[in-house]
């Protein structure tokens, strides 16, 4: 089970995940994150605090989408990981070509 929120901060679209992203979950997860790009919104930050489990098909999903946004001109951000999904994160060597923060204020204070 997966519930996906959104709001804008400026110029960045905050989409906050509570749940599991695993390979039931992750297709939309995508889908989402392509909407917001295909609709402009080209720098988002994915909310952590409440994903509660990812898989390598949500690692592939954050990768895919850094790339979709990259390629649009923007950029892909993670923030608020909890400790086990930190640690898949760290592990895999996601956290070396995806921007993680360790809080919302963290990240968007990042975004000119």
């Amino acid at each position: 089970m997966m519930n996906i929120g959104e709001e804008k901060s400026d110029s960045v679209v905050i989409v906050a995940i509570e749940g599991r992203v695993d390979g039931t979950t992750a297709p939309e997860l995508e889908n989402r994150i392509l909407e917001v790009v295909d609709r402009g919104d080209v720098n988002v930050l994915l909310d952590c605090a409440g994903m509660t489990y990812v898989s390598s098909a949500g690692l592939r999903i954050f990768l895919t989408s850094a790339r979709k946004c990259q390629q649009s001109g923007g950029r892909l951000m993670i923030c608020s990981l909890q400790p086990d999904c930190k640690t898949v994160i760290e592990t895999s060597g996601f956290h070396t070509v995806i921007d993680c923060h360790d809080n919302r204020e963290a990240a968007l204070a990042t975004v000119s």
